[in-house]
């Protein structure tokens, strides 16, 4: 009797902390196995049940929602594989005939991929390098939406979903560009008396590629940071395909797109955190957690997404130790950063945190909603300047009203560099790599280190 059973990779990625579901398949002396290219966060796997259990929760929130469906998705991907594999097997003779040593993996393969290996067209392989290309799962959001908001100024454009990646120009891409920071103009958005609101497709040829391709939320007006990231997402594709030799097509080299600006980085003192983490709040004792998990932030530098991969194992010897995700795909480095003695009265707090995170870690929106929240209770409400993303525009906010969680990071390295002033060491430090262009943007000169060098004069 032909046989199916699943069960979980022993290995967790770092950057996306899922491990991959495992197939195999066994009937008589055929005994096969298969990577199913499906992924899950371990502790929703269910080893006696070869399948994911879906947690119950009091209160559906959107994250728990957002949960609930993609581990319903990844069973019913499972169920899909499964009959697959034994309607395939029944095909190919039910093992009356012989069958190749890597049957099964071709069948996964060509189940998880169809046609994508032959196909020229721009989005297939697009998906394709989507599909395999091993990152995090922020990063695939961000390349799925890419994907999407392509797709959608193909058939806007009239090129079709056939266009080869051989044909993909300069001036295609130019007007990709111009597509993104148009697009919210194709729609328009009113509100009746009663409070209802009413959309409008301002342009018939959009409303047909929208409705095609739509989105979750109608799409906004757009920063030119934000398309700068599409772009760099776009190039990032195009490199691995000429890498991987299925083109030697590289619209970038006739390109010369939007260029990212920042403004100069904001951060709060020593003293600001010291009076953050000394604050009383035991009568929110849920913000006191999350207060408490930002302050260890502060302290070793991470950004939210090492953050919440960082579990027991990874505090060695007095020091946290991490792979930075931005580093992973590339020249992976790993950062150690030693504890002092604010980080080591946090982890003592939450020692007993169950399983293997360091930390009670909570959703990165619903994270930085707490931040803003414990920042006002605290009195950090002082005005600061921002660069608007979508005017470009210097504008003053109260702290509170622009804190984030990459506030942290930011108190780590500006308060650093104002007593080492060594880009490379304290980059040692924060995972940034040798003159790097994002690390340029913290060493700008602070009012306290203008004081000191105008006294050098004296």
């Amino acid at each position: 009797m032909a046989t199916v059973k699943f069960r979980l990779s022993s290995k967790c990625d770092r950057a996306t902390g899922l491990s991959e579901i495992l197939v195999r398949f066994f009937h008589g002396k055929i005994d096969q196995y298969a990577k199913t290219n499906i992924f899950v966060q371990p502790q929703y796997w269910n080893a006696d049940r070869e399948r994911v259990t879906i947690p119950r929760v009091r209160v559906m929130s959107p994250d728990a929602k957002r949960l609930t469906s993609e581990l319903t998705d990844v069973n019913a991907k499972l169920e899909r594989v499964k009959k697959l594999i034994n309607d395939s097997f029944i095909e190919a003779g039910a093992g009356k005939k012989g069958i190749e040593a890597a049957w099964l993996q071709d069948l996964i393969k060509q189940y998880n991929f169809p046609g994508s290996e032959k196909s020229r067209a721009v989005l297939d392989v697009l998906k394709r390098f989507i599909d395999e290309r091993k990152t995090s799962v922020s990063n695939i959001s961000h390349h799925l939406v890419n994907y999407r908001a392509f797709k959608r100024f193909l058939l806007y454009k009239g090129y079709g979903l056939t266009l080869s990646i051989d044909e993909v120009s300069g001036e295609i891409i130019g007007e990709y560009v111009d597509f993104l920071n148009e697009e919210h103009t194709y729609i328009e958005t009113t509100t009746d008396r009663e409070g209802n609101k009413r959309v409008e497709f301002l342009d018939s040829r959009y409303k047909d590629a929208f409705q095609a391709v739509p989105e979750s939320r109608l799409p906004a007006e757009r920063g030119q940071n934000a398309i700068c990231e599409f772009v760099k997402h776009f190039r990032s594709f195009f490199l691995w395909a000429v890498n991987q030799g299925i083109t030697s097509n590289n619209p970038f080299r006739n390109f010369s797109g939007p260029q990212p600006l920042y403004g100069t980085p904001y951060y709060i003192t020593i003293e600001e955190r010291n009076r953050l983490f000394e604050y009383d709040l035991s009568d929110r004792p849920q913000l006191a957690i999350q207060r408490d998990i930002f302050v260890f932030q502060c302290v070793i530098g991470c950004r939210v997404s090492d953050l919440r991969n960082l579990t027991k194992g990874s505090v060695i010897d007095g020091a946290v130790e991490y792979i930075p995700r931005k580093t992973k795909d590339g020249h992976p480095v790993t950062v150690r950063v030693p504890l002092n003695s604010v980080a080591r009265e946090i982890l003592e707090r939450y020692k007993d945190t169950p399983g293997k995170m360091l930390l009670p870690c909570i959703s990165d929106q619903n994270y930085n909603y707490a931040i803003k929240e414990f920042f006002k209770l605290c009195g950090l409400t002082r005005m600061v300047t921002i660069l608007n993303p979508t005017t470009r525009e210097e504008e003053k906010r109260p702290l509170n009203e622009v804190a984030s969680s990459h506030l942290a990071r930011r108190c780590f390295i500006g308060n650093l560099y104002k007593q080492v002033k060594d880009p490379n060491l304290i980059g040692k430090l924060s995972g940034h790599t040798e003159g790097s262009k994002a690390f340029a943007r913290y060493r700008d000169i602070d009012e306290e280190m203008r004081k000191e060098l105008v006294s050098m004069l004296e």
